[in-house]
């Protein structure tokens, strides 16, 4: 993780567009807390890329003064996992929102998790489709009556946390919009962890979704426990479930060291021929016509 050479505010990361969510969005809390972050991370500025798909929330790297990569629909991880590859000393961070990450972007995730790609990926939760204005998503309700579901949505919700912890994420989070000093702290810890971080942030959208509200949350949210093994991967499979009795556990769940892609792709590199200059061309002979 490269810092800048003077420290900087959560302001100095601050662009100059401002900000184009509803009135009251959840992913207002977020943005000022991953500011807050990146100043006592003291991030480089030019040395961070932001990079997303398509949604309200992928809108993020706009709003941040480093360099960042607007994508397409749900291919913000495989952007940001080629961008980390080629320049292993960037500081790389996905943002999006639950539809575009575990929908048209779920096929993506399991793959990220598993090579233990070594990025952060912050998901704004909000079980809608927010920007284009009401439809169901991966992580709205059974039941939910959206534009599109208005019987009620048949199908059952994608649980992100668990999701990622089974496909072999080294450091899976969960924060709260309105708890601005947990993600903050949440985030910090993402970004210092060597290997693939998930946080996912339950952000409300006040303007599409009138079901999953701040008032709706209000009694749900629950601090996870200090006496928590952030290491035992069945204790934080046990916390990602309670979403099924209706509680929203918030703070680390799991976090484990192991070797990342990068690692992994080196040590290859170093048996095939000793350094740093080896020939590709060896690989690719024996497929030439």
């Amino acid at each position: 993780m490269t810092t800048a050479q003077a420290p900087l505010k959560a302001k100095d990361y601050k662009s100059t567009i401002p900000p184009t969510w509803c009135p009251g969005c959840g992913d207002y809390g977020v943005l000022n807390s991953v500011l807050k972050a990146f100043a006592a991370l003291n991030l480089d500025i030019n040395n961070t890329v932001l990079v997303s798909g398509i949604g309200c929330s992928s809108r993020f790297p706009y709003f941040v003064k480093t360099y960042g990569l607007h994508t397409a629909h749900g291919r913000a991880l495989p952007v940001a996992a080629g961008l980390k590859m080629a320049r292993p000393d960037l500081e790389v961070i996905s943002f999006g929102g639950d539809g575009d990450g575990f929908s048209i972007g779920g096929g993506h995730v399991p793959h990220i998790a598993r090579k233990n790609t070594d990025i952060t990926y912050i998901m704004m939760d909000n079980s809608i489709y927010g920007l284009t204005k009401g439809q169901s998503s991966p992580t709205s309700q059974t039941g939910m009556v959206t534009t599109i579901t208005p019987y009620g949505t048949p199908d059952n919700p994608v649980n992100p946390l668990a999701f990622c912890l089974t496909y072999g994420a080294t450091f899976v989070a969960q924060g709260y919009s309105s708890k601005p000093k947990i993600v903050t702290d949440l985030v910090i810890k993402a970004i210092e962890h060597r290997g693939f971080s998930f946080v996912n942030i339950v952000s409300p959208c006040p303007t599409f979704n009138k079901v999953n509200t701040f008032d709706f949350y209000k009694d749900l949210i629950e601090e996870i426990p200090e006496d928590h093994d952030t290491s035992d991967l069945q204790a934080a499979l046990a916390l990602a479930l309670k979403a099924k009795e209706g509680q929203v556990p918030v703070g680390l769940f799991y976090q484990v060291q192991a070797p990342t892609l990068l690692d992994r792709l080196n040590s290859i590199r170093e048996k095939l021929d000793g350094s740093d200059d080896y020939d590709i061309s060896k690989i690719i002979e024996p497929y030439k016509p």
